[in-house]
């Protein structure tokens, strides 16, 4: 089994792009992986520089947010000090960065690469759990990118937070219709 937990870093959580249930989300996502210990587990983070075009200053739509070597740039804590599998847990080798290019908008973290350059699409399997925040924009968007790469993905919804709820629910059936297991 391969989890896949996107951007549940704390602007997302409870700063300046602060999402509708990022902290339950979180919480489930715990549970979840530490009931499943054998599973590996991998994370994305937007990792951003304040001339990032997705900033409404530089002509983008999304306040300043993830914007490296902040708070607001890093992986919640709680996903470090309660997973009981050290090697489950956030570390150098399985965070994924993502909006590195000041010039790309990278919602997806099928492209994001780790400290030492390896690429998210060149260790995940063929079936692919996704969970975290933003269910209608990061998670959607990587999701679409794995299944268009021929993997099989599931998403189960209460691990998700959302920008807004409405479009979560639309997002989760429309995933649905493309194939997507919601459990």
């Amino acid at each position: 089994m391969e989890i896949l937990v996107v951007d549940c870093q704390y602007d997302f959580i409870d700063g300046s792009l602060a999402c509708g249930h990022s902290e339950e989300a979180v919480r489930s996502i715990i549970e979840f992986i530490n009931s499943n210990p054998d599973a590996k587990v991998y994370y994305s983070a937007d990792n951003h520089s304040l001339k990032h075009c997705s900033y409404i200053q530089n002509g983008g739509t999304w306040p300043v947010h993830c914007n490296a070597g902040t708070h607001g740039a890093e992986i919640h804590k709680s996903l470090t000090s309660d997973i009981k599998n050290p090697e489950q847990r956030p570390n150098e080798k399985n965070i994924y960065y993502k909006g590195e290019n000041d010039s790309v908008e990278e919602y997806s973290a099928f492209n994001a690469k780790n400290k030492s350059g390896r690429e998210l699409n060149q260790v995940l399997g063929h079936e692919v759990i996704v969970t975290g925040i933003a269910s209608e924009f990061c998670v959607r968007e990587s999701v679409i990118a794995l299944l268009n790469s021929g993997r099989k993905v599931e998403v189960p919804g209460k691990m998700l937070g959302w920008v807004d709820e409405n479009n979560h629910r639309k997002n989760l059936q429309e995933l649905e219709k493309m194939g997507v297991k919601i459990s």
